[in-house]
């Protein structure tokens, strides 16, 4: 008797759609354009980096993915580095997506920078920033940032331009002392700031300690602290 040995080549299917996971919240509104605001899951550094975010589908146009929302100060910004580096908070509230995911996210598309924000009388305003992008940690994560579309907030952010990230544990700003621990909050600071999106949450007008508010002063002055800001970037278009 003859054993026949058959060998059967079984063919493995595989789908680009399987590799096309959405880098940013410009790219899940490509894959549909019905898709409303709201909390997604993005991969900002590849399969293994899943974090959800809140992408603004409706602000001038849409596909804005939120970096930084402040709304009711649920959340304590007031974190140590590390914390700054790989995010914290909510996407369906108050949170920080991380400054690695922002620096990859910059890195891979030329973006722009849309800062949203209200104070407690129900008024609100935006600007606008045609260029953003965030250096690396190696370099302190830079901020880069250029041009100005003025919404009615002014600009509170374009003199900090080539300033590294400054938090409590890790001075990294241009003054004798620590900005971060000063103004209570993690930024870009210079010496020290005229916008404190991460500071305190307060409640408007307030001048019973200095500067520590959710302060653009460019907009609303020193000692108001806004009721919302939120930061988000697009790939440039």
């Amino acid at each position: 008797m003859k054993l026949f040995l058959g060998f059967f080549l079984i063919p493995v299917v595989t789908s680009c759609s399987d590799l096309s996971l959405p880098l940013d919240c410009s790219d899940i509104y490509n894959q549909d354009t019905s898709r409303p605001s709201g909390v997604y899951t993005i991969y900002p550094i590849g399969t293994t980096s899943a974090v959800q975010v809140y992408c603004d589908m409706e602000s001038l146009e849409g596909k804005w993915t939120v970096f930084q929302r402040r709304m009711d100060g649920s959340v304590n910004f007031y974190r140590p580095w590390n914390q700054y580096k790989l995010g914290f908070g909510n996407a369906a509230g108050e949170y920080w997506l991380g400054l690695e995911n922002v620096f990859h996210l910059t890195q891979r598309k030329k973006s722009e920078l849309l800062i949203d924000m209200e104070d407690f009388e129900g008024n609100k305003s935006y600007v606008r920033y045609t260029s953003f992008c965030v250096g690396p940690e190696s370099d302190g994560y830079r901020l880069h940032l250029t041009g100005i579309t003025n919404g009615g907030a002014g600009d509170s952010l374009s003199h900090i331009s080539g300033q590294k990230f400054s938090t409590f544990d890790k001075d990294q700003d241009t003054w004798e002392k620590n900005c971060a621990q000063t103004f209570i909050a993690g930024f870009w600071f210079s010496d020290c700031h005229s916008a404190n999106p991460n500071g305190v949450y307060r409640w408007g007008a307030d001048n019973s300690l200095y500067a520590i508010g959710v302060e653009w002063t460019s907009w609303k002055g020193r000692g108001y602290s806004l009721k919302a800001i939120s930061m988000k970037i697009r790939p440039v278009q």
